[in-house]
């Protein structure tokens, strides 16, 4: 049986409800030099895309209730086998949301495994 492990996905920019989310992907656009990926998807709404850069981890900003902060997004083929082993290793669930979960180290850091593309 082989050793199942998550990969590095990308970074989220989390962002407050009070803060202008548009305003922060420009901001954020002109620092790091990616364009906006505009969508009209329903299930982007409060996201915002950043162009991915081949070779460089993917980058988005989201619309939150708490402080600001940047979390990792992990990605894995098998979210619930990832889930269990990060359990294993001291994380704990705090969200399901869609089909990912936002987890929580024993550090306190808030990260998300998301499926893989």
């Amino acid at each position: 049986m082989s050793q199942h492990r998550g990969r590095l996905a990308g970074f989220i920019i989390d962002c407050q409800a009070t803060t202008d989310l548009d305003d922060a992907a420009c901001f954020w656009s002109q620092v790091l030099g990616r364009a906006i990926t505009p969508s009209d998807a329903s299930e982007d709404a409060g996201y915002v895309v950043l162009e991915d850069v081949a070779g460089e981890p993917h980058i988005e900003l989201q619309r939150v209730t708490h402080e600001p902060r940047v979390h990792l997004d992990i990605a894995a083929d098998d979210v619930t086998a990832e889930v269990d082993r990060l359990e294993k290793l001291g994380a704990r669930r705090v969200e399901s949301v869609r089909d990912w979960w936002v987890m929580e180290a024993p550090s306190g850091h808030r990260f998300c495994v998301v499926p893989s593309d």
